[in-house]
C-alpha cells in the first residue's frame, strides 16, 4: 500500500498574490446577512455554548428526530468522533477521496483497507467492491476529489446489519435539488455528515453536524469534548438551516453547476477530453487513457484534471495560480490535480494561462 500525505489539505497551496483555485470553499466570505447573525451574537460570549437549539434547527432541517443529531466542529470533528467512539474489526475507505477519514482512524490505532476506483470507469462505485466483512465503510458524495455523485441506491446497497455505513455530504448542498443525499431518511446503520464550509464561507468557524441512529448518536457525543462547537458555529447552523437560507443554497448550487460547466468546456476548448466526449471521437490512438482529461462526471463544485506532465501544477504556480495536488489521494499521482470552480472571470484567467503552458 502506497505512502500518502493524509494530512495535507487544500490551504497549504495557497499564498498571498496566488489566484485561489486549490481550496474547495465557495465564497470568500460569509454573507452579509450571516455576518450579522454572527455579530449579533458577540454579547453572549462569556457563557458557555449551548448546541441545543443548532440541533433542532438540522432536525427541522431534514425531517429528523433531534436524538439523531450532532452538532460538531466542522464535519471533520465528526471523523475523530467516529474513530475514538468505534471498534470496528474490518474499517474501509473508499478512494479517491477526503483523507481525513483515513487518517484518523489510523491516528486512534484501527488498520484500514482501501478500495480504490478507477479512473477508467469514472470512479464507479459497485457495492461488490467493498469486502462483505467490512463492518465500517467510509465513501464522499460527491467525493472529494472527483466530483462524482455515487446514486443513492448504491449507497443504500452498502447498508447491512452490523456495518455502519458513514456518507461525507459535505458538497452535498453545492449539488441542485441535494439530488442523492441520504440526509433526510432515517436509515439504519447509516450516517450522514454535513458541512456549513464550503456553501457559506465559514472555513474559520468550524460548523457541521451529524445525523445518524440515535445509539450511535449517543455514542459519539458521550466521546465528544465539552463545549467542542462555539457559540458562533451554533448560531450559524441555526441561521443556516432556515427555509431561506436553504432555499439561497440552491441558487448558489445552479450558480455553481454552470460556473462548472463553464470550466469544464473551456478545458475542453484546450484540448482535455471531458466526460461527455468518446473515445471514438479522439485522433490519437490511447489519448483517451493517457492523455490530459477531466475524471470522472463531476456534479460537484471542483473537478479532477489528468496532465500527463507532472510539472504544469508546479508551472501554473509559477503562473499566478494554486491548485490542489493530486498525489496526496490514495489512487492518484502527481499527474493530477484539483480545480476549484470559481466565477467565469477567474476560470476566464485560468485558461489563459494555462494555455500559454500547453
Amino acid at each position: 500500500m502506497g505512502e500518502y500525505d493524509l494530512h495535507h489539505h487544500g490551504d497549504r497551496e495557497v499564498e498571498p498574490g496566488l489566484a485561489d483555485l486549490a481550496v474547495n470553499v465557495r465564497l470568500p466570505r460569509p454573507p452579509e446577512w450571516l455576518r450579522r447573525e454572527l455579530a449579533s451574537a458577540l454579547d453572549t460570549l462569556a457563557a458557555y455554548p449551548d448546541p441545543t437549539a443548532a440541533a433542532e434547527a438540522v432536525a427541522g432541517r431534514h425531517g429528523r428526530a433531534v436524538a439523531e443529531v450532532l452538532v460538531t466542529a466542522g464535519a471533520a470533528e465528526a471523523f475523530t468522533l467516529l474513530a475514538s467512539a468505534l471498534r470496528p474489526e474490518h474499517a474501509v475507505v473508499v478512494h479517491p477521496q477526503f483523507t481525513e477519514p483515513e487518517a484518523a482512524l489510523r491516528a486512534a490505532g484501527h488498520e484500514v483497507s482501501r478500495v480504490v476506483l478507477s479512473t477508467s470507469d469514472g470512479f464507479t462505485l459497485r457495492p461488490e467492491q467493498v469486502p462483505a466483512s467490512a463492518d465500517l465503510v467510509y465513501v464522499g458524495n460527491p467525493t472529494n476529489p472527483t466530483s462524482v455523485l455515487h446514486p443513492a441506491s448504491t449507497l443504500r446497497a452498502l447498508t447491512r446489519p452490523g456495518r455502519l455505513l458513514v456518507v461525507d455530504e459535505a458538497f452535498l448542498d453545492a449539488v441542485p435539488g441535494e439530488t442523492e443525499s441520504l440526509a433526510g431518511e432515517p436509515l439504519p446503520g447509516v450516517v450522514v455528515l454535513r458541512s456549513l464550509t464550503k456553501t457559506w464561507g465559514l472555513a474559520g468557524l468550524r460548523a457541521g453536524y451529524l445525523l445518524g441512529p440515535p445509539d450511535v448518536v449517543a455514542r459519539l457525543r458521550a466521546v465528544q469534548p465539552p463545549w467542542s462547537v462555539s457559540t458562533l458555529a451554533g448560531v450559524a447552523t441555526v441561521a443556516c438551516c432556515r427555509p431561506a437560507a436553504v432555499e439561497e443554497a440552491e441558487k448558489l448550487a445552479v450558480a455553481a453547476e454552470s460556473d462548472r460547466e463553464y470550466l469544464v468546456s473551456g478545458l475542453a476548448a484546450l484540448g482535455f477530453t471531458t466526460p461527455g466526449l468518446a473515445a471514438s471521437d479522439l485522433t490519437a490512438p490511447g489519448l483517451a487513457a493517457l492523455g490530459p482529461a477531466v475524471l470522472g462526471d463531476p456534479r460537484g463544485p471542483f473537478v479532477l484534471v489528468r496532465h500527463p506532465d507532472p510539472s504544469l501544477r508546479a508551472r501554473l504556480r509559477d503562473a499566478g495560480y494554486a491548485v490542489r495536488r493530486g498525489d496526496t489521494f490514495p489512487g492518484l499521482g502527481p499527474e493530477h490535480f484539483r480545480l476549484a470552480v470559481r466565477a467565469p472571470e477567474v476560470t476566464d484567467g485560468f485558461l489563459a494561462a494555462l494555455a500559454r503552458l500547453l
